[in-house]
């Protein structure tokens, strides 16, 4: 089976072809980083109609770099949410008229549950069960996956997400957007112990979590200080960057260890940061449980995930109808 997927949750414009396996034969992302840069984040009227702009010659791009005709392609997948329902409306229609057109089922995807499905596009995936850390701009949760849709939810932020923290506290040192990657390049020049900033929610029990509390701690340091120097910054932001990482992974290895699951996988976009990888990967030797990363092309939002998810619910019978619509938050 050769999979059309689609995603457009959020401010990416995304398509691939994904053989039954899976095996990604191509992967297109078009990024509007330059569009919202300007507005220190995403503004979804703008994204929906980049999307317009942009989703057609996306999908013919991926069915031409996968070397394929369209009549090869034997079903569609695309993302029906949580995300922005401009955005989502936008994939998700285009979606039904496509497989409407030529007679082809759809499968309505979860774009959590694909994140999870990224750890699946590489030869070394995941046995079950596995404990999942899903951090990005917009979700921060853990799930016990038991099978490609046994997911339980275990706990999720009460406030800001890890991405969003990240992107909030970037806009605070006026280091642009999006937060994440110019956070992660300064913290390296900067000193992770200058700046005491709470870990919240750790020292409690479960596994919910609360980064509110540490953007809020930065934010005030920076009032406090006389002046922002570079040196200032780059230890606001290692500090912050290594706080983040540290209550991630105590929650996730928590999890672990209450569920007695040997392995742990973090995804999503945070996914891509390099200390939290190199500190999963330490803190699963010293467990002595294995970790399980995607690499960084499949942490960000991509429609392979999508297209991987979608072969599941294909072979699963579930398929969705003219009438089928998108959902803007997770049950």
């Amino acid at each position: 089976m050769i999979v059309l997927g689609i995603e457009t949750s959020c401010d990416d414009t995304a398509a691939a072809v994904v053989e039954d396996g899976p095996r990604v034969l191509s992967s297109i992302v078009a990024s509007q980083i330059e569009t919202h840069r300007a507005f220190g984040g995403v503004v979804p009227e703008l994204a929906s109609r980049r999307h317009i702009e942009s989703l057609s010659a996306v999908v013919e791009e991926a069915i031409a770099r996968a070397g394929i005709t369209p009549e090869r392609i034997d079903a569609v997948a695309a993302t029906r949410g949580p995300g922005l329902v401009g955005s989502l409306l936008v994939g998700f229609s285009f979606a039904k008229g496509y497989a409407w057109a030529r007679g082809l089922p759809l499968a309505g995807v979860n774009h959590l549950e694909a994140h999870i499905h990224a750890l699946f596009l590489e030869d070394r995936p995941p046995a079950y069960p596995f404990v999942s850390l899903l951090v990005s701009g917009g979700h921060t949760a853990l799930y016990l996956v038991s099978s490609p849709f046994g997911m339980e939810l275990l706990g999720q932020t009460r406030d800001d997400a890890a991405g969003e923290a990240f992107d909030k506290v970037a806009k605070m040192l006026g280091l642009g957007y999006p937060g994440g990657p110019v956070i992660e390049k300064l913290a390296r020049c900067g000193d992770p112990h200058r700046f005491p900033f709470p870990r919240p929610a750790l020292d409690q029990p479960g596994f919910d979590f609360s980064f509110s509390g540490i953007k809020t701690a930065v934010g005030r340091m920076i009032e406090r200080l006389p002046s922002l120097s570079e040196g200032d910054a780059a230890d606001l932001a290692a500090s912050f960057q290594a706080a983040v990482i540290e209550v991630l992974l105590a929650k996730l290895v928590r999890a672990a260890a209450a569920k007695g699951c040997p392995r742990i996988a973090v995804v999503g976009g945070v996914a891509a940061n390099g200390p939290l990888r190199r500190r999963t990967e330490q803190a699963a030797r010293e467990c002595g449980i294995e970790a399980f990363l995607p690499p960084p092309r499949w942490c960000g939002d991509n429609a392979a995930m999508v297209a991987a998810a979608g072969l599941h619910l294909l072979r699963a019978g579930h398929r969705c109808g003219p009438e089928s619509d998108v959902f803007s938050r997770s049950g």
